[in-house]
This record gives structure tokens, sequence and C-alpha cells, in this order.
């Protein structure tokens, strides 16, 4: 049995409300299936189950504010299912979506007929009666709960996702003793590699420098673990490369959504799950893993003409790569002076994770790798 909780979606949500479920008890599901739509201040986002089973009791009500780690349902493998159905001397198990109630409801038979008479479903009722039987005012306050007007605001989708980045940001400047280095490197390799490899390419499927930068600092955490890390009682260095990148909304405010595993993606695969994830987040059709567990974020300025950026750290995380736009700028090269396109690359890092030493090793090695674009 596995307890399914909500989950967090960033260090700016605290709570979300659910707004439906998408499953019911006994349903079967698969790694990847939506089983609720939650809202948050990013807006309504698919919440995902990530292991195989069977749906348990629904334990949280539509509209109802749920607290990050709350549990909401419990996922079942079928050889539990099967269990208790032969202790209940059933001869075999549905092979699909099996109407199983896991646990018991007991309810009063007054309580019975209202839920009936009102279509509310009593497993999403929490009895209050002696060992949890479910009594009439258990079945009235819902009622009440479900005919009740929400709660409107009349904030923006921009100026939702503003506040909670604000209140985010503000953790990390209070909290995070930050650290600043940067570099610059030329981006002759890089482009001209692009405009080989974009040749070969339909429009749609052309790669961006934004690519192979990604594809780069994914390969420099190999190297450096202690940046691809949490800070939470301590460092925690994580396994999966999962790098957050800011995207702008043009409504106002960022998402910061994650691409999972970057280093083992080629740059094609990156630029694939960036287009992608892109869309999403402008359209603002999430899925929770979008927004949940990001080992480190980049931010990027693009076609820009600002040269540096001094980003923030997005807590737990312990550091940010960020790009500036790539500019034309004098550049000595064997002794001889001349103009390449460069791009200037910071680092903000957390100095209770790591030191200028640590930033300086990770830098380098990025710079080095940018050098031969092929080998990425």
């Amino acid at each position: 049995m596995i307890d399914f909780r909500m989950p967090s979606l960033g260090a700016d949500m605290e709570s979300a409300f659910l707004r439906e479920w998408k499953v019911k008890p006994g349903d079967v599901v698969k790694r990847g299936d939506i089983i609720a739509e939650v809202e948050t201040q990013k807006g309504i986002i698919d919440i995902e189950v990530f292991n195989d089973g069977i749906i348990g009791d629904l334990l949280v009500k539509i509209d109802e504010k749920v607290p990050v780690g709350t549990l909401m349902t419990q996922i079942f493998s079928l050889e539990e299912v099967k269990t208790e159905v032969k202790k209940s001397g059933e001869a075999e198990v549905p092979k699909e979506k099996p109407n199983i109630h896991l646990e018991v409801h007991r309810a009063s038979p007054l309580a019975k007929r209202i839920a009936a008479e009102k279509g509310i479903d009593l497993s999403l009722v929490k009895g209050t009666g002696t060992d949890g039987a479910i009594t009439r005012e258990d079945v009235d306050k819902v009622v009440v709960e479900q005919t009740s007007p929400k709660a409107t605001s009349t904030k923006t989708a921009g100026e939702n996702i503003r506040a909670a980045v604000a209140a985010a940001m503000s953790k990390s400047n209070r909290e995070i003793p930050h650290y600043y280095l940067q570099t610059k490197v030329d981006m002759s390799g890089v482009l001209n590699w692009l405009a080989q490899e974009n040749k070969q390419r339909g429009v749609k499927d052309r790669l961006l420098p934004i690519a192979p930068l990604i594809k780069a600092v994914a390969k420099a955490l190999v190297e450096i673990p202690d940046l691809n890390a949490w800070w939470e009682n301590g460092l925690q260095r994580k396994s999966g490369i999962n790098i957050g990148f800011v995207v702008s909304l043009r409504t106002g405010g960022i998402i910061v959504p994650a691409i999972h595993d970057a280093d083992k993606k080629s740059v094609g695969e990156i630029m694939q799950t960036l287009t992608d994830i892109i869309s999403r987040v402008r359209s603002l059709k999430l899925r929770s893993s979008d927004l949940s567990d990001s080992t480190i974020t980049i931010t990027s300025l693009g076609d820009g003409a600002v040269e540096t950026v001094y980003g923030v750290i997005y807590p737990p995380q312990v550091a940010l790569v960020s790009f500036g736009g790539i500019t034309d700028q004098p550049w000595a090269d064997n002794g001889m002076l001349g103009v390449r396109p460069v791009l200037n690359i910071g680092l903000a890092a957390d100095h209770r994770a790591s030191d200028g030493n640590t930033g300086n090793l990770f830098l380098t090695l990025l710079k080095n790798l940018l050098k031969k674009p092929d080998l990425l």
C-alpha cells in the first residue's frame, strides 16, 4: 500500500484547493495517470500518480484546501486487493476497474438516505460518530459545503503567480547566503555547430542555443554534484539531474518547470522537452511532475541585449545558473584580437553548501564543454 499525498509544486506552495477527482475508489491506475486537478496560484495543475495499482478511498473533498503532505488517497497493489477479497470470501478480483471500497463506511440509515437524495458519495464523507460512523450531521455538512458559493479572487493569474514568486524569493534572500561567480565563453563554436545541425532539420525540429547550454550544465553537474542538491537539514545531493527552467508568462510572472534527467537526454530531446513544456506553461496546462523535483535552476535572457544576470536561488535548491544575451564583443584568441559572439554565464550558489572553489570548478568545466558542442 502506498500513501498518496499532496505533492509540493515548488517552494512557493504551501497548499492547494482540490477541484476535481479524476478517479473513484476501485479504479485501476498506471504510472503517469492523472487522478486529480488542484488549483494553486499558478493555475489548475494535473496531479499524476507514480505507481501502478488500485485507488483506495478518496480522503479529500472537492474544493477543500489541502496542505502539502496531506494524505489524499492510498494506492493498493493488485496482490493486496486479491488478498482482501480472498479474506472476504470472493472468488476472484475483476481485471479492470474493480468497484472495491478498501475500507467499510458505516453510515446511519438516515445519512444513507440523505446522501442518496443529494447525490453524495459516502466515501468522501468523514464520519464523526462512534468508531467513525457517518451521521446525518456529517452528510448535512457536506451538503452545505457543496451548495455554498466558492470564494473568488479578483487577482489575475499573473498577479497570483507574481505573489507566489515574490514570497519564495523573499525567503531565499532572507535565508540563503548567496555567493556569485561569472565567466564568459566564445559561442562561435556552438553557433556554427547549431547552423550545421539545423540544415538537417525541419523548421519544427530546429535547435536553439539554449538546448546545448542546458545539456552542458547537466553534464557539468555530473562532475560537480554539490551544486545538484537541496539544502534540507544539511546538504542533500540528488541522484537525478532535473533542471528547472525559468519561463516568463505573457500575463506577467514566471513559472519554473523541470526538465527531468537532462544529463541522459540528447540535445535534440532537450529541445523537444523544452518546446513542449513552454507551450503548456503559457497555456497553464501543467502536470504536477512539471513543477516538482527540480534540483537546480537555469534562467536565460535569450536574445536580450542585457549581458549579465544575477539570479536568486530557488529554495531548497543550492544553485542557479544564469545566461545573458549573446552579444558581439572584443575577444582575444592566440594573441589576435577580434569580435566574437560572447555569452556571460553566471552562478549564484548557497555558501552553506559549497564555496567559490566549487563554483570555479563548475564554471570552468561548463566553459570547456561548450568549446566542443559536437560531444554534448
